[in-house]
């Protein structure tokens, strides 16, 4: 069976103000999405594998990457947070969607929250910064995304992959599947009550989700400096995990 070709387009809730009420009722779409796609217990498969001892003083160090209001992340940091207790979490994205009592759930887990606005581009564009300071603040143990590469191609995507390698020691993203199976569900969306904004990113989002080993190709460093492994996840998400050598 041929394989769907990989087209990105924009989608509506992206270019959406931050208060829309349709854009408000979207991201409340994305939530029942990601436990329809198991996308919690994805993550935490993965994270889990990944033991991150570290000393008393010493929290250990995530980023997560188009983090949206942090509703997911937090759901994976109250399963987390036994094995993890104190960590520095940084939720990036360009637009203010976290709440104050998110964070303060977050920090009810040991958990410090910080929201940085900030476009991701932007963030990638100067990927050597840490070598050039030296500034250990601008490292991360763990950097995490979800449903979110998919919105790149071509040169954007290469950077910011070269950005991520060059600024964790471990990177796990949790994709759409490029697969005729999940476009189909993508165009059943609606039995969940989705508005129409997020029926059509839906499907979208899937003809611009990765397959095979579509972001492994793209990574930085193909030597042995990296362990990289991509493959399906659950019914409709592609995940990609790189480890640098000698990470705990």
């Amino acid at each position: 069976m041929t394989p769907l070709p990989r087209i990105v387009s924009a989608e509506t809730l992206d270019g959406l103000a931050e208060d829309d009420p349709i854009a408000m009722r979207s991201r409340r779409d994305l939530q029942r999405v990601h436990r329809i796609m198991g996308t919690r217990s994805i993550l935490l498969r993965t994270l889990r594998t990944w033991p991150m001892p570290r000393a008393e003083a010493t929290p250990l160090r995530v980023l997560e990457l188009g983090a949206g209001d942090g509703s997911l992340m937090l759901r994976v940091a109250q399963a987390l947070a036994p094995a993890w207790p104190r960590v520095e979490l940084t939720l990036l994205d360009r637009q203010a969607l976290i709440r104050p009592e998110t964070v303060q759930q977050y920090a009810e887990l040991g958990w410090t929250a910080t929201s940085t606005l900030v476009d991701v581009l932007d963030w990638a564009a100067e990927p050597d910064q840490l070598q050039r300071t030296g500034d250990s603040n601008l490292y991360w143990d763990v950097i995490v995304t979800n449903l979110f590469l998919h919105h790149f191609q071509g040169q954007q995507l290469t950077s910011l992959l070269q950005a991520v390698a060059a600024r964790c020691h471990h990177f796990l993203a949790c994709e759409p599947r490029r697969a005729r199976f999940a476009l189909i569900g993508s165009h059943l969306i609606g039995a969940l009550g989705a508005n129409a904004v997020t029926r059509q990113d839906a499907v979208l989002s899937v003809r611009a989700g990765f397959q095979s080993l579509e972001l492994s190709k793209l990574w930085p460093v193909l030597d042995r400096t990296w362990t990289l492994q991509e493959d399906a996840a659950g019914l409709f998400s592609h995940c990609f995990t790189a480890v640098r050598a000698g990470a705990s």
